[in-house]
């Protein structure tokens, strides 16, 4: 009998629906899982005909962060190497992460259960988040005497302002799907057996327009914190240059002018 997979990825009309796929274990997130989820994630990149990405959890949970089973190989680890060792970790939990941030399609975070430490920043890193009523967040770290890892110090004072971040940092405690939406982490809110379906009618919504146009303007609103605006009108000035030449932008234009013409 075969092992199922980890990371379950079905594509439907230009949507693609990537699973976390450890019900057992609340979609922990162990080193086998996490190559497999780098996989998936670079053949949703890699491929033209998907425009959107859902991402959520099988089971009763979202992801329940990082696997403990892992953390207690790490730290039985000779002396010498626990510092290399976690140095390496951490190259490809980071990989992971910005696959997500950096994915060129729109990418939605429906988050059906809990999703703890490592998994509330993996659902950070996404473009949006739709959560059900059951969905919860924390970033626990704290708990385990550690810091967020996997972009949460990033991606979580966007959400919320610094302050809040820090409070929900430094206390690791939980927040429910209503606080999470009151408080901008989480963008929207539905019931259960409707989440994946109105994730995926979302993705469909946010990506009708060109491919082209959208990529490029998710790569540079991803840096406008961090730059002056005389970069960001630089970075859109060549962006706007490569969309004048693509396929969907004289396509439209033609089709408006032709619709515009008189007829004979």
């Amino acid at each position: 009998m075969s092992t199922p997979p980890l990371i379950d990825l079905q594509v439907d009309t230009g949507i693609a629906t990537l699973t976390l796929n450890r019900p057992d274990k609340r979609n922990a997130m162990s080193d086998a899982m996490r190559a497999e989820f780098i996989h998936a994630l670079e053949q949703v990149a890699a491929d033209k005909a998907i425009r959107a990405l859902v991402l959520t959890g099988a089971g009763k949970g979202f992801c329940a962060g990082g696997d403990v089973a892992g953390m207690e190989k790490r730290m039985n680890a000779p002396a010498g190497e626990v510092g290399f060792n976690g140095w390496h970790r951490q190259q490809r939990v980071h990989h992971t992460q910005m696959l997500l941030h950096t994915m060129p399609k729109p990418v939605i975070a429906a988050v059906n259960g809990a999703a703890s430490g490592l998994g509330a920043d993996t659902a950070l890193a996404c473009d949006f988040i739709i959560a059900s009523e059951w969905a919860s967040f924390t970033w626990s770290y704290i708990h385990r005497g550690i810091v967020p890892d996997g972009g949460g110090m990033y991606f979580l004072p966007r959400r919320v302002g610094l302050p809040i971040a820090k409070q929900l940092i430094f206390t690791g405690r939980k927040v429910d799907a209503d606080e999470a939406l009151s408080l901008g982490i989480v963008d929207r809110k539905t019931t259960a057996d409707r989440l994946l379906a109105d994730a995926q009618a979302w993705a469909r919504e946010l990506s009708q327009g060109s491919a082209t146009a959208l990529a490029l303007s998710k790569t540079i609103l991803n840096q406008t914190f961090e730059l002056p605006a005389q970069q960001v009108f630089a970075q859109g000035s060549q962006a706007q240059g490569i969309c004048y030449t693509s396929t969907e932008h004289r396509d439209s234009v033609m089709a408006f002018l032709n619709k515009a013409a008189p007829q004979a």
